[in-house]
């Protein structure tokens, strides 16, 4: 991840958004000099990944062609069992100024080359979109 811009991003296998995997490997190809997408399965919103981590993998790679990280299957939403990346993506005291947590899934955090939380984006926006790739060029 050294000298690399970091898309943190939390997915589920049966969402209206699960189709964005097919963008974001193809931002991951586009941009994996620079940049570095993690993906962390959650089943915070309505029992939307109910898979364990081997089928989660097996599904992005058979559906999707994913070739970037998926992280073990993870709460992202605020709570005592938060994956600690996501407590420090919406701790405002932590990260320097966000506090907004996953609403659904596919949000998306974007992390600078030095460790720094620079852009928070909603489910809605769309990986090879130019908000996105305008905020990946800064």
């Amino acid at each position: 991840l050294k000298n690399k811009k970091v898309l943190i991003v939390n997915t589920a296998s049966d969402c209206g958004y699960t189709a964005q995997y097919e963008d974001l490997e193809k931002l991951y190809h586009l941009k994996k000099d620079t940049l570095e997408i993690l993906a962390f399965p959650a089943n915070d919103f309505q029992k939307q990944e109910n898979k364990d981590d081997n089928a989660i993998a097996a599904f992005c790679k058979n559906n999707y062609g994913i070739t970037f990280p998926l992280m073990k299957k993870s709460k992202v939403v605020i709570h005592s069992s938060q994956n600690p990346v996501y407590d420090w993506l919406t701790d405002k005291e932590k990260n320097g100024w966000n506090s907004n947590e996953p609403s659904w899934n596919f949000c998306k955090y974007l992390v600078d080359e030095h460790g720094n939380l620079t852009h928070f984006f909603e489910s809605s926006e769309a990986p090879m979109g130019k908000n996105m790739l305008a905020a990946i060029e800064e």
